[in-house]
């Protein structure tokens, strides 16, 4: 595995896209994933976003960009499903990911598992694979700041109880965040045109991620057919 810094170096000012697709989605398959992923490679791409270790893997057969892998698993007794424990980045990290995206909000983790806990048993377990934290709020990232994780995004921004829903990216955040000047952040949600790339590079996104306006054909299809149709 390549050093942390210098995956890091790679992804500067450059586009990751994130390669996911739901089960009820015609392109749910690894293999598609995968196809998506060379795809987008081919289309000047920095890195890959991947849940599951079956996609991570089959993406790192096919694609040699960097991937910033998460496992998205639902508990009972939590709201987290971003990598919520341990076991699931340790799956991520052994399906071959160079950088493993967590949950980094202050919600309640399965079995009281704390985010500084976890942040500790993915560098125990393997120091040189880098970790982001997905945050919806400012303070959030301070705090994942504070605790050594290596890059920072705005992917829950909207999502969350303590956030609030927006029609485009949180650029205000990305901002924000981004005047600390401590480590890299990565701009993620609802980021749908060129414009919107822009925006979140002038206000000092390190990188971009983006998701469903490149890999969702049914998402986009439907964006397209409702501006026909007169909707919003």
């Amino acid at each position: 595995m390549a050093d942390i810094r210098d995956v890091i170096d790679c992804l500067r000012y450059g586009i990751i896209v994130s390669c996911q697709a739901l089960e009820h989605e015609p392109m749910f398959g690894s293999h598609h994933m995968a196809a998506m992923a060379a795809a987008s490679e081919q289309g000047g791409a920095v890195g890959i976003r991947a849940n599951t270790p079956a996609d991570i893997a089959a993406i790192k057969e096919r694609c040699a960009l960097p991937v910033m892998g998460i496992y998205k698993r639902e508990y009972p007794d939590s709201g987290v499903f971003i990598t919520p424990t341990f076991r699931e980045a340790k799956q991520v990290a052994d399906a071959g990911a160079e950088l493993i995206a967590i949950d980094a909000t202050p919600r309640r983790r399965p079995g009281g598992l704390t985010l500084r806990e976890l942040v500790q048993a993915i560098r125990d377990y393997n120091p040189r694979i880098g970790i982001v934290a997905d945050v919806s709020t400012f303070e959030e990232g301070v705090k994942a700041m504070e605790l050594g994780v290596d890059m920072v995004s705005t992917t829950l921004s909207g999502y969350t109880p303590d956030s609030t829903y927006q029609d485009g990216p949180d650029i205000r955040l990305v901002r924000e965040l981004s005047a600390l000047g401590r480590i890299p952040i990565v701009a993620e949600g609802r980021i749908w045109t060129a414009d919107d790339c822009r925006q979140c590079k002038e206000a000092g996104a390190y990188a971009i991620v983006i998701g469903t306006a490149i890999t969702r054909p049914r998402e986009i299809t439907g964006r397209f057919v409702r501006a026909m149709q007169g909707g919003a």
